[in-house]
């Protein structure tokens, strides 16, 4: 992902949806951070040329006050071409010690050469009352 050259540009024909955000407490999570959640997301690829994510940074605000950054190559262990109108999904998980707040962005590069990026639509790991 550091290899990226010239400017990138935040590109319309990529969009991120949050498909679902499920709280999943019977996931192996860390005593200091209890509370485990699986999140489906899925990119779409509204343009006329072939997109390649190369990576991915998600901004986790926890609701104490900590702030985490997890950014990498790819998107879980792979670098997805996305067609003209097709997609990529995938789910993944992450663990909090409250609720938090989540951000981001995805990082592609078009057929064309083109660097660019998506947000991803803020979204929230809610714990449950009964949690």
């Amino acid at each position: 992902m550091n290899s990226m050259a010239g400017v990138m540009k935040e590109f319309e024909g990529l969009r991120v949806k949050v498909d679902d955000v499920i709280y999943m407490p019977s996931l192996q999570a860390p005593q200091e951070k209890p509370h485990p959640f699986v999140y489906f997301i899925s990119i779409h690829n509204d343009s006329p040329v072939p997109v390649t994510i190369r990576g991915r940074k998600w901004v986790v605000h926890e609701d104490e006050g900590e702030t985490s950054v997890v950014e990498g190559d790819g998107v879980v262990g792979q670098t997805p071409v996305i067609e003209p109108g097709g997609h990529f999904s995938y789910n993944s998980y992450h663990v909090v010690a409250r609720g938090a707040r989540v951000s981001g962005a995805f990082f592609g590069e078009t057929a064309t050469g083109d660097w660019v990026f998506s947000r991803i639509p803020e979204f929230r790991l809610e714990v449950p009352d009964w949690a």
